[in-house]
């Protein structure tokens, strides 16, 4: 079982909920039976924050997630880089993620923050996801504001060649009208389907974050989380994804 190419899970901004969307979608295709591994380019906020450590708990195995780069300021990777003075090159990155995309039969890269993130060099986050080839999973909120930030984030993925999943609105709990009018809006304005997941306790990226104290924090299970995800896809989504069986 392969996929045609990557699925790379980005979002229109930080703190969307990428994260438990890439755990979620990493373990439902794990539990379906395909070889599926979380690849995060570059983590930033370390090690408050790790991507790829939160997948890998949520799907209970330490080889289901990866991440070649580790950056301590919660900033841009190529930000957080320059701060430090540390050398990112983005020729590097994307080696990277090739060469875990060479060996795993079904890869799902996430993203950093929005598609226009600065990566390393002059390139963004979107730049990587058009030269890995990948399909992308659009992961937003769910209320007011989402359909401008969604929409401009289609018409860049579009522009670039970038072949589009569908959208996941999250923490759609459809209490105000313009969550319960979201998401059709967006099917209206974007062509694509849209999915939506629940409010579920701590589910949003970890970049970013804070608790009252300043300091970012995620208590909540991964595994639990990832299981509110699973649930919350449809069966229709899962038959978009770029996966064939052998």
């Amino acid at each position: 079982m392969t996929a045609t190419r990557p699925i790379a899970v980005v979002g229109t901004g930080t703190g969307v909920g990428k994260t438990v969307v890439t755990a979620g979608l990493t373990r439902l295709l794990r539990e379906a039976g395909y070889e599926a591994r979380a690849i995060k380019p570059a983590q930033t906020g370390h090690p408050l924050d790790d991507d790829a450590a939160f997948v890998a708990a949520a799907c209970d195995d330490p080889d289901a997630a990866t991440c070649p780069h580790y950056l301590e300021p919660a900033l841009a990777p190529r930000v957080a880089a320059e701060v430090t003075d540390e050398p990112l090159e983005y020729a590097a990155i994307r080696t990277a993620c090739e060469r875990e995309i060479a060996t795993t039969p079904v890869p799902i890269v996430e993203g950093i923050g929005g598609l226009r993130v600065p990566l390393a060099d002059d390139r963004e986050v979107i730049d990587l996801v058009a030269d890995l080839g990948a399909a992308a999973v659009v992961v937003t909120r769910s209320g007011l504001g989402t359909l401008n930030h969604t929409a401009l984030s289609i018409d860049a993925l579009e522009a670039r060649g970038i072949d589009v999943v569908g959208i996941v609105c999250n923490e759609y709990a459809g209490e105000t009208t313009a969550e319960r009018t979201n998401p059709a809006e967006l099917e209206r304005m974007t062509g694509y389907a849209v999915e939506t997941v629940p409010p579920l306790a701590g589910d949003g990226d970890e970049e970013g974050t804070e608790n009252g104290t300043g300091e970012r924090e995620r208590e909540d299970d991964p595994r639990e989380l990832a299981t509110g995800v699973c649930q919350a896809l449809s069966p229709a989504f899962r038959d978009r994804l770029p996966i064939e069986n052998d």
